[in-house]
């Protein structure tokens, strides 16, 4: 029988073994438990840690409390531990501006079933500033009824990457928004990127162009070495700057202003290559016009005062070196204001064309040819052995514009110039004073009758200021009275009658005494005078003519000179019409006369007005016949009564052959239009029967009688006595007589 004493100890050994067991076993696990735990502190600090050293920073929010616990720096491990944290209220933190901000995303994260939170906010940098940051995170826990207790993420400080953000952003706009093409190309020049603006300066799309190489635009006008050559430098000196023509998609060129500079990549190492295109292709056609504009004339294209004054000046310099000569030629078109007057701007421009045409044709291409403006020309001739050189120039000039200029309506013009010369250095030295001299030597070849030529000399320059003399005073004539008519009678060679007369004008100056017309009338012409002149000439001589109609003279007809400026500017048949109604005088005796050169130069607008003379009454004359280049087809539409052989034909009867088969001609011709014949300048009687033997129909001249005033012309044409066709006495004696 067992001791119960004896069985209690056994069982407590058990107890107590049990007991010592799982006191081990509380121990251990505790001590695992606290390992774990210690484990789990230090992979959270690593973790932590590692987000240190990334940027990012922790934080874990407890929503009931709005209490943000943060982690805000690393400690030095030299004691208690490495994190460093503390905690506070969350919009403490947060710019006022923000904080609606973060609420609205801390709603969306406890309602969103995804439970992250992320919001861009601005938030205390601890030292009285601002700093933008991105917060992330997800919630961490919830209450037993699914609410959210804490949310736990991360805080980035993006402060800088958010202004280099913006920046690019902004750069990125400015390059969208430049009118200059850009375009970036690799170490390869194969485009990486390239601006809107590229884009429609060369027609392509972006997909076009993107990994292609830059020579896809190149210009056949340039050649591959000229490219090569831009790359290589781009490569060596990071950079080039030039002028470039390039292609555009369609095929149009252009040209194309370039900067280009190399940049690095530090990201991946290489080089990158920025360049910026502007398209100059319009500014340089716009300079380019510019500096056409500032040395040629855009009518005609040829050199003006500008590029002529600064050839002048290089030829100059030529000659003294070379010791040559140069002779500047000055051309004035003669009457063409007239002729611009009649046919109007544009035929005047046209007009212009042409002679600036035949006037570098007849010169070479070799010499400069210039136009001052209106119708003034000059010409450079180089290289001259001699004087007369230019003038053999001039006389081909002269003769090149004896044929009639064609304009583009194919119409034909007549018009001759008149030219002066002015020689280096024999004139003068310098550019200006040899055109002054040309110029001058240019008015007295109109002087001289126009379509000539006449060398300077020193003696003009007394003649121009007598011209300019003449011209203040010529102003004057008709206030001051002192213009008169003289009239010198024409013969009928059939009747042996004095049948009519021609009134010539006449100017007596008190201060300049007797001026010939061939000198004062150029000057009314170009001054506009003549058309008061005129007007006066034509009302006077139909007063004289009506005052020999009281004498018995009723028959008379009297010749009045029309200027081409009267016929052309002026409201001429008007005029004639009144002067005939205010005077009496019947149209029939009343005739007009107009040069030959006149009517043909501008035979289609002046045919109207001729006919409107010729509706009135009036006779028509061509004055100087033979000494222009008539159409006898527009001869033949003319409304002509009377042709006026000149005084140069019939000089040298009946001696000079061909100025008597000149003449017969002329008056053959006459006839056969059915027009009377009047031979001027007839001198002697020798001169008298030849006209009479080849049956010209009047003569004029001094064989019949020289000009007289009125009085002495009434008497001269009542005691004419036609017997045998006698010497008539001289007006002095017939002045004499009852």
């Amino acid at each position: 029988m067992i001791d119960s004493s004896q069985l209690v100890v056994p069982g407590a050994a058990v107890l107590l073994a049990m007991l010592v067991l799982l006191i081990v076993l509380v121990v251990r696990r505790r001590m695992s438990d606290h390992a774990f735990t210690r484990a789990l502190d230090e992979r959270g600090e690593r973790l932590a840690l590692a987000l240190w050293a990334t940027g990012e920073r922790y934080w874990d929010y407890h929503v009931p409390s709005g209490q943000l616990r943060r982690l805000i720096g690393v400690a030095q491990r030299s004691g208690d531990g490495g994190l460093l944290e503390d905690a506070l209220q969350a919009e403490a933190l947060i710019h006022p501006d923000d904080v609606a901000t973060a609420r609205k995303a801390l709603a969306t994260c406890i309602d969103d079933t995804s439970s992250r939170y992320h919001a861009l906010l601005r938030v205390t940098d601890g030292e009285s500033g601002w700093c933008w940051v991105r917060v992330r995170g997800r919630v961490v826990e919830r209450a037993a009824d699914g609410s959210v207790l804490r949310i736990a993420g991360t805080a980035l400080n993006v402060t800088e990457t958010r202004e280099a953000e913006r920046e690019r952003q902004i750069a990125a706009e400015v390059l969208r928004s430049m009118s200059e093409a850009v375009a970036v190309v690799d170490a390869e020049f194969r485009f990486v990127s390239v601006n809107p603006a590229f884009l429609r300066m060369t027609g392509y799309s972006e997909s076009d162009v993107i990994g292609r190489t830059a020579d896809m635009l190149d210009s056949d006008q340039h050649d591959a070495a000229f490219h090569a050559q831009i790359r290589l430098q781009a490569a060596n000196e990071g950079q080039w700057s030039g002028e470039l023509w390039q292609r555009r998609k369609d095929g149009d060129e252009f040209l194309a202003a370039v900067e280009l500079r190399t940049v690095l990549d530090a990201e991946l190492d290489t080089r990158l290559h920025v360049a910026v295109l502007n398209d100059i292709t319009q500014h340089k056609r716009t300079e380019q016009e510019l500096r056409y504009l500032a040395n040629f004339d855009t009518l005609t294209s040829l050199p003006n005062r500008s590029l002529l004054s600064e050839r002048l000046s290089r030829a100059i310099i030529r000659a003294h070196r070379q010791d040559k000569r140069v002779a500047v030629l000055f051309l004035d078109l003669d009457r063409f204001k007239d002729v611009n007057d009649s046919l109007g701007h544009a035929a005047g421009d046209r007009i212009l064309r042409a002679a600036a045409v035949r006037l570098q044709e007849t010169v070479g291409a070799q010499h400069t040819v210039a136009r001052l403006g209106g119708d003034e020309f000059t010409v450079i001739i180089e290289n001259l052995e001699h004087a007369h050189d230019a003038e053999h120039v001039a006389r081909e000039i002269i003769n090149a514009f004896e044929a009639p200029l064609v304009l583009d309506d194919r119409r034909e013009i007549t018009i001759s110039p008149s030219i002066g010369i002015s020689l280096y250095p024999d004139h003068a030295q310098v550019p200006t004073a040899l055109l002054k001299h040309a110029d001058t030597a240019m008015y007295q070849a109109k002087a001289a009758g126009r379509r000539t030529f006449m060398r300077y000399d020193d003696n003009m320059d007394i003649a121009v200021r007598q011209r300019a003399t003449l011209s203040g005073a010529l102003r004057k004539v008709l206030d001051r009275g002192e213009l008169r008519l003289v009239f010198q009678p024409r013969l009928s060679l059939a009747s042996s009658r004095i049948t009519g007369v021609e009134a010539l004008l006449r100017w007596f100056s008190p201060e300049h005494g007797d001026i010939p017309p061939s000198d004062f009338i150029p000057l009314a012409e170009e001054s506009g005078l003549i058309l008061e002149i005129g007007e006066w000439v034509l009302r006077e001589a139909c007063m004289v003519l009506g005052r020999w109609r009281q004498h018995g003279l009723d028959a008379m007809t009297v010749s009045v000179n029309v200027s081409v400026l009267q016929l052309l500017r002026g409201d001429l048949p008007e005029v004639v019409a009144r002067v005939l109604a205010d005077t009496g005088i019947p149209p029939h005796l009343l005739e007009l006369e107009l040069t030959e050169s006149v009517l043909m130069a501008n035979a289609e607008q002046t045919a109207a007005k001729l006919h409107a003379f010729r509706k009135l009454g009036v006779s028509l004359a061509i004055d100087d016949f033979g000494t222009g280049y008539s159409s006898l087809a527009y001869l033949k539409r003319l409304p002509i009564t009377t042709l006026k052989i000149d005084k140069a034909f019939v000089d040298e009867l009946p001696h000079d052959a061909e100025d008597a088969a000149i003449t017969s001609t002329v008056i053959a011709m006459g006839h056969s239009l059915g027009l009377t014949v009047v031979a001027e300048g007839v001198e002697t009687e020798a001169q008298m029967r030849f006209l009479a033997g080849k049956g010209c129909d009047e003569i004029q001249g001094f064989w019949v009688a020289q000009p007289m005033d009125a009085l002495q012309c009434l008497a001269f044409i009542r005691n004419w006595r036609p017997e045998g066709l006698p010497r008539p006495p001289s007006p002095a004696r017939v002045a004499l007589l009852p």
